[in-house]
């Protein structure tokens, strides 16, 4: 047995709240998470590999419920423990599957997917970045992507584990592609997931857009509704075709219909996951 150990973190939860604590988790810095149902409450843990500031922690699932659009109460409880490495890396490691969406078969790098030959398996190790490939918001941007992108350019906005990228490289090799992300760790997890998928070509740089950053074909912004807001006169200057707006809760696609509105944005449809919204204009 490795003698390292890791810090794990028990959120008791309400069964409604589980999704934000899981994100709100991984934001915080979990390398995994896992949710446990006992006697009707969720209790979602997350492990770090470092001691986690509580104050951090804390801070990081109250911006997530209110993402969620749920109240700070639904956090209960916290319990902080330690558990050796064996104990849940691999076991995480075990239970995952690939997923398919379209054409695309998203899959970690330690297990080999089954495919057709018209498919197209995408490997993704998430690290401490968010995007497997298994969320929602994902999931309605690769289907968006697919169905969109014709080659030429593309721009992949807040890129995490860098899929969306990867996956319109996957699509057309000679395309000029392009991801940003605020968070320079996720863009380093992105460089060695592109290098997995044979994507090396994709420009991914740290930071946000600016003007410095070239117009594209297709433009994908899977962010959160209120990010989206202040960035749409942005991203609807670097759009020179459609531009792909998800994480998006249904609570908030009201608001932002009303900026596309007040922009002069012509939504041209708008596709359901669960509770979540992608939109292309």
């Amino acid at each position: 047995m490795s003698g390292k150990t890791w810090q794990a973190i028990d959120v008791t939860t309400s069964g409604d709240a589980r999704e934000a604590i899981e994100y709100g988790m991984m934001e915080a810095g979990a390398l995994g998470t896992e949710t446990n149902e006992p006697a009707g409450d969720s209790v979602v843990t997350g492990y770090f590999a470092e001691p986690v500031d509580e104050s951090k922690l804390r801070e990081a699932l109250a911006d997530a419920l209110r993402i969620y659009n749920l109240p700070a109460i639904r956090v209960e409880q916290l319990n902080y423990r330690e558990v050796a490495d064996t104990d849940w890396l691999a076991e995480w490691k075990s239970g995952w599957r690939e997923s398919q969406v379209g054409r695309f078969i998203i899959a970690p790098p330690w297990i080999e997917p089954a495919r057709g030959d018209a498919q197209i398996t995408i490997l993704i190790n998430p690290g401490m970045a968010f995007g497997t490939g298994t969320h929602e918001t994902t999931r309605l941007c690769l289907k968006a992507i697919e169905k969109h992108f014709r080659g030429g350019s593309f721009l992949d906005v807040g890129t995490g584990t860098g899929i969306l990228a990867i996956a319109a490289a996957r699509l057309f090799p000679d395309a000029r592609i392009e991801a940003r992300d605020t968070d320079a760790d996720a863009i380093e997890i992105a460089k060695e997931n592109a290098q997995l998928n044979g994507a090396a070509r994709i420009d991914f740089r740290a930071g946000s857009i600016d003007e410095q950053t070239a117009s594209a074909d297709l433009v994908c912004a899977n962010l959160t509704a209120p990010v989206i807001v202040d960035l749409l006169p942005a991203l609807l200057g670097l759009t020179c075709g459609n531009l792909i707006l998800s994480g998006i809760l249904e609570t908030q696609l009201e608001s932002i219909e009303q900026r596309l509105a007040e922009l002069s944005a012509l939504i041209r449809e708008v596709d359901q996951d669960g509770e979540w919204i992608a939109v292309v204009v």
